[in-house]
């Protein structure tokens, strides 16, 4: 299987054709912040097996694939290209159906991001409910008590930023459509890695790959510039169970 750079559900598009991704084999190529995004509705009746991003300086010739979305299959899929050598490079997918047929879309050069956005008249159960992605486990909300006051409750792992079994980390905001929200990682010594901004999808996945090695990152959560939360996460091994506690290894 091919290693996926990142992998993002992400929805707003820009200026003239906000929330309103291409259908394949057509993409909506947005640049949002220096990030370009590719976006797609998928309303094949076929299964579709693979999905491959790819870009060139050239809209004829030259392609790299760069990346593949985890499942193909999702009615809204996007990926967010994060390592763009040129802000104007051409960029198409690779579309492989079950029983070996496939198309390439017409490649696109990214739209500039006025960071407006309106709200899906459309919501995929997927969309609704992260549970609908087998891959996905929501962590429970932390117990109450009900006779202490109501302050914010910082636990591990939190339900805004997790990993999910396959060890992708998964950014979930139910609320996303009428707040700004930001997520910043580090790694386990809080040097910066990366920063996505201006969120407007309730379920994102970010690509473990992102994250280089297995270990424990730190997220800082912002909504409209503060601080949400602080907290952590832990990227196991291929095969290794996350958001749990690793446990020691060696002589007792």
């Amino acid at each position: 299987m091919k290693k996926i750079y990142v992998l993002l559900f992400l929805f707003c598009c820009a200026s003239s054709f906000l929330q309103a991704q291409e259908i394949l084999p057509g993409i909506s190529v947005r640049n949002s912040g220096g990030k370009i995004i590719v976006s797609w509705r998928n309303e094949y009746q076929k299964p579709v097996a693979t999905i491959n991003i790819q870009r060139s300086y050239d809209s004829l010739a030259n392609y790299s694939t760069i990346g593949s979305v985890l499942n193909p299959q999702n009615k809204e899929n996007g990926y967010a290209d994060l390592t763009a050598p040129y802000s104007k490079m051409y960029y198409r997918v690779f579309i492989a159906f079950d029983g070996g047929s496939y198309i390439i879309s017409t490649p696109a050069r990214p739209a500039k991001d006025t960071g407006a956005y309106v709200p899906q008249s459309v919501r995929y159960p997927w969309q609704v409910d992260p549970s609908a992605d087998p891959n996905i486990v929501v962590p429970p909300p932390p117990s109450m008590n009900p006779n202490t006051p109501v302050t914010p409750v910082i636990t591990y792992p939190s339900r805004w930023v997790f990993t999910a079994r396959d060890n992708n980390v998964v950014i979930h905001l139910p609320d996303a459509e009428t707040k700004k929200y930001s997520v910043k990682f580090f790694d386990e010594l809080d040097k910066p890695l990366f920063e996505l901004s201006n969120l407007k999808d309730d379920y994102l996945i970010v690509e473990k790959v992102n994250f280089k090695k297995s270990g424990w990152y730190h997220f800082e959560l912002l909504e409209s510039g503060k601080i949400v939360e602080k907290n952590r996460f832990y990227i196991a091994r291929d095969g290794k169970v996350t958001n749990d506690t690793p446990r020691k290894t060696g002589n007792k």
